[in-house]
């Protein structure tokens, strides 16, 4: 459902490390634009993810018209923890290198004047959120994918990683775990029935986009209050290889060695595996998400 809100007065949350330090640039050309347009624009620029938290939770809290967030995907996380379910809509000037929720809903991810306009003439429209729920009873809200196994032990790779620095970094953790790939023992409950496969990877979805434009789970919709899952299961490493670039045009989900479901819960366990959402770290194994039915509210492009 989307509906007309008239958007006075924004709270601007800039990350200043997105996009390679390009932040602060996109945010300057986006908050130009929203006072050009007439908007009351507040700027904070958090010193870490805990404080960015906080200031974001302050300007929910403090009746702004809508959280605008200048960043990607990471930076965007930040404003979902403070936003989820508090009917705030949320904005968003894409600053990043992935942008896949700001794809998701048809904003401009290279143009932030034409991102801003969006926040002003855009509709309101609800959308699902997964709620993560970690051993500990710690939450996390996600608005694209959860993604565990080999994706994230790439990622943890490239976090342990010092040398290279940049995108390369990135490139030879991929290296180093296809080298060491071997089958993951995954148990997934879902709503109807209980899943053992030995995996190469398993993504839990509320929207269809990650790692910049792949569309791991294709077939995601962010308002029929269901989560959908793609395993992939356990193969020759040359198969795998073939598999990946497949997943740009969403089309692997068609391979024998693909399988998919949906359902509104979700339980993963699979021991050594950490779980990443929206592009950052959430924490081991085993998880249980949720789908969360208009969760959030988000500025979008208005339907034509």
């Amino acid at each position: 459902m989307s509906t007309q809100r008239s958007i006075e007065k924004v709270t601007v949350l800039i990350n200043p490390l997105s996009g390679h330090g390009n932040g602060p640039s996109v945010g300057r050309k986006a908050v130009a634009r929203l006072r050009e347009r007439g908007v009351s624009v507040t700027e904070i620029i958090g010193t870490d993810a805990d404080h960015a938290r906080e200031l974001a939770q302050r300007a929910v809290d403090g009746g702004a018209d809508a959280l605008v967030v200048v960043g990607g995907d990471g930076a965007i996380s930040i404003g979902l923890q403070a936003a989820a379910q508090s009917g705030t809509p949320i904005g968003l000037i894409p600053a990043g290198t992935g942008n896949d929720l700001a794809r998701e809903f048809g904003i401009p991810v290279d143009d932030p004047v034409a991102a801003a306009d969006v926040i002003v003439d855009g509709e309101v429209q609800e959308s699902d959120l997964a709620r993560i729920t970690l051993d500990d009873g710690s939450i996390v809200w996600v608005g694209t994918i959860i993604a565990s196994g080999f994706d994230s032990l790439v990622a943890d790779r490239a976090n342990r990683l010092s040398w290279p620095k940049g995108p390369m970094r990135y490139n030879l953790a991929m290296l180093i775990e296809l080298t060491r790939l071997e089958p993951l023992r995954y148990e997934i409950e879902l709503d109807e029935e209980t899943v053992q496969v030995d995996a190469t990877l398993v993504a839990v979805a509320n929207s269809r986009w990650y790692g910049g434009g792949m569309q791991i789970c294709p077939k995601a919709d962010t308002t029929d209050g269901l989560l959908d899952v793609t395993v992939v299961e356990h193969g020759r490493r040359s198969r795998f290889v073939r598999l990946f670039p497949r997943v740009y045009k969403g089309t692997h989900v068609d391979l024998p060695d693909v399988q998919t479901y949906r359902s509104c819960k979700v339980r993963m366990q699979c021991e050594g595996i950490t779980a990443y959402a929206d592009g950052d770290r959430v924490g081991p194994l085993p998880v249980t998400i949720e789908a969360v039915p208009s969760a959030l509210h988000i500025l979008s492009r208005p339907a034509a």
